[in-house]
Formats: C-alpha cells, sequence, structure tokens
C-alpha cells in the first residue's frame, strides 16, 4: 500500500504532462523505450559492452520521430474521418496499415543508419535490404495489435500504446538490423 501513494502519483503527473504536452511527453517516452528496446535487444544478443552509437541512434529516433510522428498522425486522421463516418475504425485501421506504416518504417531504417554515423549510401543500402521483410513483419505481426489500439484505446493514449508495442517491434528490429550488419562485415572480410 505504501508503494502505490507514489506509483499513482507519478501516474498521475505523466497523465497530466500527457494532457498538457502530449508531444513533449510522447517523444520523451519514446525516447525512453527505444533506447531500453535497444538495451534489452543487444542483451538478448549477449553483447558484453553495449553499442553505444546503437544506443544514441533509437534513443534520438524516438525523441525526434517517435513520439510526433505517430501523435500529428492520429491527430489529423481523428479529424479527416468524423465520428459519425461509417466504418470509421476500420478505415484509421486501413490508413495506419497501408499509409503510415510503410512511411514509418522506410524512416526508421533510413535515419537509424543515418544517426548511427553510416553514409547516406550505406542507409539506403541497408534500407534497400531490410525494408520488405520488416515491413512483412510489421504487418503480419503487429496489425492485430494495432486494430485493438485503434478499437479500444482512447486517441490521447494511443501513441503511448502503441510505443509500448512498439518495445517489443524495436527488440525485432535491432535483432534483424544487427543480423544483417554481421552479415555485410562477414561478406567485406572474405
Amino acid at each position: 500500500m505504501s508503494l502505490s501513494k507514489p506509483i499513482y502519483s507519478l501516474f498521475g503527473s505523466y497523465l497530466e504532462q500527457l494532457f498538457n504536452h502530449p508531444v513533449r511527453t510522447k517523444s520523451l517516452t519514446a525516447c525512453c523505450l527505444a533506447t531500453t528496446a535497444n538495451v534489452t535487444a543487444q542483451r538478448l544478443a549477449g553483447a558484453k559492452k553495449l553499442n553505444q552509437q546503437s544506443l544514441f541512434a533509437y534513443g534520438l529516433f524516438g525523441l525526434i520521430f517517435g513520439g510526433s510522428v505517430p501523435h500529428y498522425f492520429y491527430q489529423t486522421v481523428e479529424r479527416l474521418l468524423s465520428h459519425d463516418f461509417r466504418f470509421r475504425k476500420f478505415f484509421i485501421f486501413l490508413f495506419e496499415r497501408l499509409g503510415y506504416a510503410p512511411l514509418y518504417q522506410l524512416l526508421s531504417l533510413y535515419f537509424l543508419s543515418i544517426f548511427e554515423g553510416k553514409s547516406h549510401s550505406t542507409a539506403v543500402k541497408n534500407l534497400e535490404k531490410l525494408y520488405w521483410p520488416v515491413l512483412r513483419a510489421n504487418w503480419q505481426y503487429l496489425s492485430v495489435f494495432v486494430y485493438l489500439n485503434i478499437a479500444y484505446v482512447p486517441p490521447m493514449f494511443r501513441s503511448v500504446s502503441m510505443g509500448i508495442i512498439s518495445f517489443i517491434w524495436v527488440v525485432f528490429l535491432a535483432q534483424k538490423r544487427r543480423r544483417f550488419q554481421e552479415k555485410q562485415a562477414a561478406a567485406k572480410s572474405t
């Protein structure tokens, strides 16, 4: 019981910040979640020492894109489709899966490489190799969660709940990128 009061107080403060400063709060949340997911992925891979460039890249991506892009996407879609629009949630789901997800995956794969200090040409090569497998996996594994998020989560909390789901996705993405980079390094050494 004594622990519940500080937790409720912290949660109340978070909700207040989410209401008063939604983009800033969502961006900081995405930064923390992306960095933590990257640490988790590196630890699961058995890394003795954490790759600081990768941590920086995921944290920076979460800070710049992870809160603002989903916030403005969901806000725009909510405004475009009025509440009396028939099959509204289904169309929001379609916009998210067929418009937002492909563009966001493109953004994430490209900018993660750039933020890790790689050149534009290397980032484009990574994008060419990883984009379709990652996008297919996104559609395959995350579509149910995205629909549940749209159907049952209030708009104010959608990007935060997707951030929590994205934690697992970032672990997957970091593992996929790490394996690809190891293959590239092995190919260069031979």
